[in-house]
């Protein structure tokens, strides 16, 4: 069985933090550490981790020397212009749009994110995809920690 790549954006990060996400977030790093997953990261995390309380910073940094670390590129950037410009989301959510594009554009399997408004939106997702095909890029799955570690006990 394949390891899948997945990329964490940097809500991931402090989910385990935040009481509304604890629990999942856990459970979701815990599938990390048993090889279930290989976590990809990117400098933009790192980047945003830096604005993050202590606590949060540190567990990046645990995290992230496990991880694959994935570098911001004009590919990655371009793509990112692509979701703008076609309307997926506006200028004021670059950010956004860049952990897309970087997991897009460096073959990640999934993206897991608690960005519900930008990332983990039904008609974004369908969006993103959208503009992916248009850009000659497969289609990435996109859900929060929740969903992949829900049934992860479970044989399927």
């Amino acid at each position: 069985m394949r390891v899948l790549r997945v990329y964490a954006d940097t809500s991931v990060f402090g989910g385990p933090f935040d009481e509304e996400f604890a629990e999942a977030s856990r459970r979701f790093f815990e599938v990390v550490d048993k090889g279930r997953f290989r976590l990809v990261t990117s400098g933009l995390v790192e980047e945003e981790i830096g604005q993050a309380p202590g606590q949060v910073q540190e567990f990046f940094v645990r995290s992230a020397a496990k991880a694959d670390l994935v570098e911001s590129s004009s590919e990655a950037v371009s793509l990112r212009d692509a979701y703008v410009s076609l309307g997926v989301v506006s200028e004021n959510y670059l950010a956004d749009a860049l952990h897309v594009a970087l997991a897009t554009v460096t073959g990640c399997d999934l993206i897991v994110s608690w960005n519900f408004k930008h990332i983990v939106n039904y008609r974004k997702i369908q969006q993103y995809n959208a503009v992916n095909a248009l850009r000659g890029y497969a289609g990435i799955a996109i859900y929060s920690p929740l969903e992949v570690v829900d049934n992860e006990d479970q044989d399927i």
